[in-house]
């Protein structure tokens, strides 16, 4: 089994707006997507996701309702605004921009360049 990975700052929010652009969800569901897609690298407590879901929703980034769940529970089910589809968009590329360039130092062999 993977080791469990700390998100670098910043990282939560983008992984929380790629989940709400694929459909409404609700916060346990994006837990359980973030984890099972991660294959079980990425898990977010309660502590860490609903504070990043209020903060995306006070932001403007996901709009949210009350909606039943599938279990017959009611549950706040999130989705992505124009604004946080925008959003997503710009921290994706910046993201991708990131890790190429960290992904090219990692390759550098220790005698130099490679």
């Amino acid at each position: 089994m993977p080791d469990k990975s700390d998100l670098p700052q910043g990282t939560l929010d983008l992984l929380i707006l790629k989940i709400a652009a694929l459909g409404p969800v609700h916060g346990y569901a994006i837990a359980q997507r973030l984890q099972q897609v991660s294959r079980d690298v990425v898990q977010v407590p309660q502590g860490s996701l609903y504070p990043a879901l209020h903060r995306l929703e006070n932001r403007g980034l996901l709009a949210a309702e009350w909606k039943e769940t599938e279990t017959g529970r009611e549950a706040k089910f999130y989705k992505l605004t124009r604004k946080g589809r925008t959003q997503l968009e710009e921290e994706s590329a910046s993201w991708q921009r990131l890790t190429q360039a960290v992904s090219l130092i990692l390759r550098i062999s220790e005698g130099g360049a490679q």
